[in-house]
């Protein structure tokens, strides 16, 4: 495709997405299925270009003026992606693909010093920012800032197929490198928008088991369930498995690790997923199968609540979310969320833990949940994160000073693009009383 037909199709998908609201991915997939002729790359510039304007659509939108497909993928084209304007009108006006040419007003806009890295908006919907003000007080608009950038490539080496030595020499293909915080974890640096990631998962290190794409965040908090090595644990909202295999590794597949969702299809790429990681400690207990044995309550050394939320912290990789939820979406999380930790906390056995995580930044997700919890619980209580971290064995030598800034005055741990680099993540850590 000539760039003047990829300038129009991003144009094209982005009013399909705001109208419908469906999710990008699928705006860009039917607009694949009646554009066959869009090839991977030209797929690949396309839907980089669509993700930078939802990442930046409110400061974009201040800078032209327009709130718009049409102006802000020239926004993007220009400010984001350095197209000097000659360029980019070359490609408005060129027939028969390009969106039409420049008019005057659009190229005194474009002529103007950008204030992309000034707007105020934090480039997320107007009700949210109370959100993150409260979460991050005087530092919300910084991480509204980071949340707007895109995010790096992050892979777990998987302990249980190699080493991380070996795994990470395995990966020099794709150039990813030792993350910092965690000993077995690896980053590829954030690709350009214009092209196609890097393919991580047909390389033969990720076909025999060796790595895993996986948020650095993500394995982070993982590592909140500690030293588990023989322990019993019941991975709760397992979902399709990511932190499940993360769990076996920590565990070096002893003990027992029960997985369980209440929606039977998550579950399904775990069974695959297992397999391919050398995962030999899973029970997967699927509600088809009459999920959890009742003779599992209170015997559990440590329950993982990996709650369902609203993917707050996930805005770098998944910028079209952002725009999509409303507050009635927020409410029906908390309520989610209510309901799987009263579910979760009975497997707990006394003195053991009680892992609760969501892909949120939001307060309204996590201590205000974990406050009604305790109101009516009042066997468990806070446990540092932090502490049961070292345990694990997995951080880094620096690893714990450079999660201290994320601590919170509960002991958990709120993680963020700004502070470490990672998908916003919250960790808290409840102990149920011996």
């Amino acid at each position: 495709m000539r760039e003047s037909g990829k300038l129009t199709a991003a144009m094209e998908i982005l009013d399909d997405f705001t109208s419908r609201r469906v999710p990008l991915k699928t705006a860009i997939a039917d607009w694949g299925r009646q554009n066959r002729y869009a090839g991977s790359k030209d797929r690949a510039w396309i839907s980089g270009l669509c993700l930078d304007v939802l990442r930046r659509r409110a400061s974009l939108a201040t800078q032209m003026g327009e709130d718009n497909p049409r102006a802000l993928v020239l926004g993007a084209l220009h400010f984001l992606w350095q197209t000097p304007i000659e360029t980019l009108g070359e490609w408005a006006a060129e027939e028969p693909h390009g969106p039409g040419a420049l008019t005057d007003e659009e190229r005194t806009l474009l002529a103007k010093e950008s204030t992309l890295d000034s707007d105020t908006s934090g480039d997320v919907p107007e009700w949210v920012l109370p959100l993150l003000t409260r979460a991050f007080g005087d530092k919300a608009a910084v991480e509204a800032r980071a949340f707007g950038q895109r995010a790096s490539v992050d892979l777990r080496l998987n302990a249980l197929k190699a080493t991380p030595e070996k795994a990470l020499s395995a990966l020099k293909s794709v150039k990813a490198k030792a993350a910092p915080i965690l000993n077995n974890a690896a980053q590829i640096k954030a690709p350009d928008p214009a092209k196609k990631a890097p393919a991580v998962t047909v390389i033969p290190a990720f076909n025999k088991g060796w790595v895993e794409v996986q948020d650095l965040g993500s394995q982070i908090v993982t590592a909140a369930a500690g030293n588990i090595g023989g322990a019993q644990v019941m991975d709760y909202c397992a979902g399709g498995g990511g932190k499940t295999l993360a769990l076996s590794a920590l565990m070096n597949n002893t003990g027992q690790l029960y997985a369980y969702d209440r929606d039977a299809r998550r579950l399904k790429p775990l069974y695959h997923r297992t397999k391919r990681a050398g995962v030999r400690n899973v029970q997967v207990c699927n509600p088809v199968d009459g999920g959890i044995p009742d003779e599992h309550q209170g015997k559990m050394d440590v329950v993982f609540v990996d709650a369902p939320c609203t993917g707050s912290g996930t805005w770098r990789r998944h910028p079209d979310t952002k725009w999509r939820l409303t507050e009635q979406q927020l409410e029906r999380r908390q309520r989610e969320q209510d309901t799987v930790l009263t579910e979760a906390a009975p497997f707990v056995r006394p003195g053991g833990h009680l892992v609760y995580v969501t892909c949120s930044v939001f307060m309204e997700e996590n201590e205000d949940r974990l406050a009604a919890f305790l109101e009516t619980h009042k066997d468990f209580h806070f446990a540092p994160v932090l502490q049961n971290m070292e345990k694990s064995g997995l951080l880094a030598e620096d690893g714990k000073a450079a999660l201290l800034p994320c601590e919170t005055p509960d002991g958990a741990l709120r993680l963020s693009p700004a502070r470490i680099g990672t998908d916003g993540f919250f960790v808290a850590l409840l102990e149920r009383d011996a």
